[in-house]
């Protein structure tokens, strides 16, 4: 669930949420009304749309019946609305979640990651990416159907990897991503080392790895494609 299709006329908060979820590995396309978001969705696949309610063309409850005759995205409604007869309407036309402003960037992403997991079980129960089969939902690693034993955090690290294959993961993505495992402060040094037993365990080669690699001063590809079965 990678293409996320943002719906809001407030620039300010535009860039503020496009920057968090790109350093998250999302991929966002910005809208600031109704009719840019009709002409991106009939142009592009979206997994999930965060929509503001009021837009300058128009209404973001209307516009969610619009989307729900002909596509089952999911769909996070963004407003300053926060009564309870908003929040149910919201919910009531097809929203899968609700958040009022002003908001948290971490709690959103939380949300997003929530719909993340239902994605998952959607899709089906396990990532496959060549000779490997991961199953998020009790962190299991196969290889040739042989289990691969890691630790938490090399764990964490295939997840991470395999749920943005053949994507550039940087050194600051991982950082934030794998920092509250145990709440435990983890360095790039860390990193380093934790990428180093990972491919000792997954690669054929660790010293030439395939699935691994290094962009150097950037930090890691997972070079093969990931699907859900």
């Amino acid at each position: 669930m990678n293409n996320i299709l943002l719906v809001e006329d407030d620039q300010s908060l535009n860039r503020g949420i496009s920057f968090k979820l790109s350093k998250e590995g999302y991929h966002v396309t910005v809208a600031e009304s109704i009719n840019d978001a009709r002409d991106i969705l009939h142009k592009e696949k979206m997994d999930l749309i965060l929509l503001d309610v009021t837009l300058p063309d128009g209404s973001g409850f209307d516009f969610c019946q619009e989307i729900r005759k002909e596509n089952d995205v999911f769909i996070i409604f963004l407003t300053a609305c926060d009564t309870e007869i908003d929040i149910v309407t919201g919910l009531d036309l097809g929203g899968d979640d609700y958040i009022t402003k002003p908001f948290s960037l971490m709690v959103l992403l939380s949300k997003i990651n929530a719909l993340q997991r239902r994605y998952q079980l959607k899709k089906g129960e396990s990532l496959v990416s060549r000779d490997f089969i991961f199953y998020p939902e009790n962190m299991k690693l196969l290889k040739n159907n042989k289990e691969i034993f890691l630790s938490k955090t090399e764990l964490k690290l295939i997840s991470f990897f395999l749920k943005h294959p053949q994507k550039i993961i940087t050194k600051e993505q991982l950082l934030e991503g794998l920092w509250d495992i145990d709440g435990n402060f983890i360095d790039e040094n860390t990193i380093a080392v934790n990428i180093r037993r990972l491919r000792e365990k997954v690669e054929d080669n660790p010293s030439n790895p395939a699935y691994i690699k290094t962009i150097r001063g950037v930090g890691y590809v997972w070079t093969e494609r990931c699907i859900w079965k």
